[in-house]
């Protein structure tokens, strides 16, 4: 797997500090609340993992599952909710937690399916925030890291379901996907 990568762009070390750093935030904001940790499937599972380790605070946490890519490089536009969340939010403060936010448009679905059963609040916790990459305005509200509009895998992110087990986020060779 490593062979298949061009350039590593974030390490272990970055991803755990950049954990840390946007726990801290969090656990600021949410000083005396117990909020509700929704991770977007599959992706965000190292991820959440990690920074939920580092909170010093009551937290719960749910899962919602949906896909865009469908085995491509790029989210096809639609949306296929694949597992809803199964715990109530209504009056909940939640937390959206994302790998990597591209285009925009699932998290314009996601926030969309979550207001509609009226939390008390919802924000976005992104690792990765490709700007470049937006078609719907979206925006998070805490962010690892910006990144360049490249096709990354590692540390949860796919291609084809592969490389998720990367310990980094990496870029992918172009000629491992134009196969």
């Amino acid at each position: 797997m490593n062979n298949d990568i061009e350039r590593v762009l974030y390490s272990q070390d970055d991803i755990k500090a950049a954990c840390k750093r946007l726990a801290a935030e969090i656990a600021t904001d949410y000083a005396g609340k117990k909020p509700l940790f929704i991770g977007v499937l599959k992706g965000v599972i190292f991820f959440m993992t990690d920074l939920m380790r580092e909170l010093d605070m009551l937290t719960d946490m749910d899962f919602i599952d949906v896909s865009s890519y469908h085995g491509g490089t790029a989210s096809t536009g639609e949306i296929t909710l694949v597992h809803d969340v199964g715990t109530d939010i209504r009056g909940r403060d939640v937390i959206l937690v994302e790998d990597i936010l591209d285009s925009g448009r699932t998290l314009a679905y996601l926030q969309d399916r979550l207001m509609d059963r009226q939390p008390s609040s919802l924000k976005v916790c992104a690792l990765l925030d490709k700007p470049e990459g937006r078609v719907v305005e979206a925006k998070a509200d805490y962010v690892g890291f910006n990144v360049p509009n490249e096709f990354l895998v590692g540390y949860g992110l796919d291609y084809d379901e592969y490389y998720r087990n990367l310990p980094y986020v990496g870029v992918l060779k172009p000629d491992v996907y134009a196969k």
